[in-house]
């Protein structure tokens, strides 16, 4: 196989990766960061026990290195995917090695919101679920994109750390062809690719930031 067929396939496999565990872990981020949100001293659920109890689950799976949580939830992703080897089974380490990232920056762009605008919905008789999404989120919005695009960013790092493991993508070529075959220029070309790939991710980020505030 020519060095740009393996080089194109391993950046779809990579996009492929990237795109949908990020797109998961944001979804459950955001569940996980308005619970966190309704729920501390200031919330507008307060409870300590459920606040705390979630925010160190979200803290001890932070705490855990990528490859070191991709080994030790095999048996989660061979019940949920059926393998423990390949871009697909991939998935399941890094929407759950993102999402306690994507969790933090959306709860801390929730809680940077003017408590006056809080306050003035709720005197406007506003229920809990129309300030947090009418008003909480519409005013975190910029900030939100702005995470979630250091989400992707994180997650193109840890699928090049799962090509280490069988994974697939750019990760798994550099290990596979650059590493164990010596071929310095394919290291040297997904290495390059990677970059590129960063800064367009943090491009489409800062657009986007840009036209939200």
């Amino acid at each position: 196989m020519e060095i740009s067929q393996v080089l194109l396939k391993a950046l779809g496999e990579t996009l492929y990766m990237v795109l949908i565990s990020t797109f998961l872990a944001v979804i459950i981020g955001f569940i996980f960061a308005i619970i966190l949100v309704l729920t501390n001293e200031e919330g507008l659920k307060p409870s300590k026990f459920i606040n705390s109890v979630l925010g160190t689950i979200i803290n001890t799976l932070r705490s855990f290195p990528f490859v070191i949580l991709m080994i030790a939830i095999f048996p989660l992703t061979k019940i949920i995917v059926g393998k423990t080897i390949g871009t697909t089974a991939a998935i399941v380490p890094l929407t759950i090695g993102a999402a306690p990232f994507a969790t933090r920056v959306i709860e801390s762009a929730l809680v940077e919101v003017d408590k006056g605008v809080i306050e003035a919905a709720k005197s406007f008789g506003a229920s809990d679920m129309q300030i947090i999404f009418k008003v909480m989120v519409k005013e975190a919005l910029p900030a939100i994109v702005s995470g979630i695009t250091l989400t992707v960013i994180s997650v193109v790092g840890y699928s090049a750390m799962a090509g280490a493991i069988g994974g697939g993508g750019l990760g798994d070529v550099a290990i596979k062809y650059g590493y164990y075959r010596f071929k310095v220029d394919l290291m040297v070309y997904t290495i390059l690719i990677l970059i590129v790939l960063v800064q367009a991710f943090q491009g489409i980020g800062n657009v986007l930031y840009i036209k939200l505030i």
